[in-house]
């Protein structure tokens, strides 16, 4: 059973440790993005692999502005946002919703400017110039072929940028790319693939793969979340039933699976796994399974999810995890995994846990 006043104390206490490690970023790094720690640090030279993540610092200063109202997080949150702007045309990444829901849709949500809408709607309809009517998905950045999980977190923005402009076309441009995403990349015990592939020439899918999990027919832990997640937001845009029961199935095999603790490995079913801990994963799930409670019509079921999402924040917030007990620690969360495959930010802080993570701890004190 959590203690509830014990885990909002320590929710209070991470907001104020993430307001102290972003300040300090800002203005020992100024304009920096980083994406991973080394060691603990997030100024390095170690690959990126590809820019998707610039918004989640921006995110981070929003949260914090949401949540304690300074004015210095308000600033920098909308400098932050600004730096990206260009990248509302950027047809080079699949990553535009983690760019701009995350900056310049809170900024528009704040003020309600349309100048600021007019930002979010032009990067929806860039990402969907990446749409392959040969297979109905939005393509990945690595090739044409390419489907990747993770794009199910951004393709909210294209049916927001359709839903403000009442744009049918692009509206079923998102529906489809759902559809094919459900049929083709989750698995009916609820698990997921990290990527799919298709025969450019006739649209027929081909295979799953993965980058980031164990071998190409296990569950990365990071993408069932972005899958979790990302049904969850497009069923309440959608009401379509289908996919609330995508979320659901991933939020049991999640549950089912995962230590009592609430935190997943890199992938459930990697044998003899060196890192026992994903905390992105973790962090991202959480989030989701908050949101997935309000969703469902069924109030044990609803209590069952937010039950489970309170243990992973609770998890989460203890010293194990949060970074304020290593001194020179730069992060916030701890034990986070960016490609494991590749030996890039193994057990270190990474820049989307410590955003999803502020952003489960913002929605347990009732300010998000």
């Amino acid at each position: 059973m959590i203690d509830l006043d014990n885990l909002l104390t320590k929710c209070e206490k991470t907001v104020d440790f993430a307001a102290e490690q972003l300040r300090n970023l800002v203005e020992a790094h100024p304009d920096y993005f980083p994406m991973y720690t080394q060691n603990g640090k997030w100024m390095h030279g170690g690959e990126a692999w590809t820019n998707w993540c610039e918004g989640f610092l921006g995110g981070q200063l929003w949260l914090v502005y949401q949540a304690t109202g300074d004015e210095y997080f308000r600033e920098k949150a909308e400098h932050y946002s600004r730096l990206l702007e260009h990248r509302k045309t950027d047809l080079n990444v699949h990553d535009l919703g983690f760019l701009f829901l995350s900056t310049w849709k809170r900024w528009y949500d704040l003020t309600g400017e349309e100048d600021k809408n007019a930002v979010v709607i032009e990067a929806g309809q860039t990402l969907a110039k990446r749409f392959k009517e040969k297979g109905e998905y939005l393509r990945s950045f690595v090739s044409d072929e390419s489907l990747f999980i993770d794009i199910m977190m951004n393709v909210p923005i294209i049916f927001y940028a359709a839903q403000e402009t009442d744009d049918e076309e692009l509206w079923e441009t998102a529906y489809r790319h759902c559809l094919t995403t459900r049929r083709y990349l989750v698995r009916g015990d609820g698990s997921t693939s990290h990527e799919g592939i298709f025969d450019l020439e006739t649209g027929e899918f081909l295979r799953q793969t993965t980058h980031q999990g164990w071998r190409d027919d296990s569950s990365w832990a990071r993408g069932l979340g972005w899958s979790l997640y990302g049904f969850g937001t497009v069923y309440g845009l959608t009401g379509d039933a289908r996919f609330l029961k995508t979320s659901q199935d991933n939020a049991w095999f999640y549950m089912e699976n995962t230590p009592a603790h609430g935190v997943p490995p890199n992938d459930w079913m990697e044998r003899g796994a060196q890192n026992p801990h994903e905390s992105s994963a973790a962090a991202i799930s959480a989030s989701g399974l908050i949101q997935l409670s309000q969703l469902v019509g069924d109030p044990t079921l609803g209590k069952q999810y937010h039950d489970y999402a309170l243990q992973i924040v609770d998890t989460l917030t203890e010293p194990e995890f949060v970074g304020n007990g290593d001194e020179g620690w730069e992060g916030v969360l701890k034990q986070g995994m960016y490609h494991e495959r590749l030996g890039l930010g193994v057990n270190e802080s990474v820049m989307w846990g410590d955003y999803f993570f502020l952003e489960a701890v913002c929605k347990v004190l009732g300010v998000e």
